[in-house]
């Protein structure tokens, strides 16, 4: 085995390292540090924070929160499908149309099942 062969990989995570951390150093070191009352008080939307940061939060926040990932990510495959729609021809025109069926059923669903209400 060479390790000639590893040169660029070690290079490689060595200039990532050094990308990733030197500025960082550099700002800690060069940077200004000069905390007050202010600066060191939490701090919440303009005010004093009221409650404990280890609140629980409603389960709708995630599930509104997941749905959004989820169709987010499925409305990224139009693009791509958009820009090559000629070369696929009718049946990535089908395909992609069953897609968007099956993209409509589920956003459907999840209004009937309330999923989307926030009260």
């Amino acid at each position: 085995m060479n390790l000639e062969n590893y040169l660029p990989v070690l290079l490689f995570i060595l200039v990532g390292l050094g990308v990733g951390i030197l500025p960082q150093v550099l700002g800690h070191v060069l940077g200004p540090n000069k905390p007050d009352f202010a600066k060191l008080s939490p701090y919440e939307c303009g005010f004093e924070a009221f409650e404990d940061a280890r609140m629980k939060f409603d389960v709708r926040y995630y599930l509104v929160a997941i749905l959004f990932i989820l169709f987010d990510l499925e409305t990224a495959f139009f693009f791509p499908w958009g820009v090559s729609v000629r070369e696929l021809g009718w049946n990535g025109f089908l395909v992609m149309m069953s897609f968007i069926a099956e993209f409509v059923v589920g956003f459907w669903y999840i209004w009937k099942k309330g999923a989307l209400d926030w009260e």
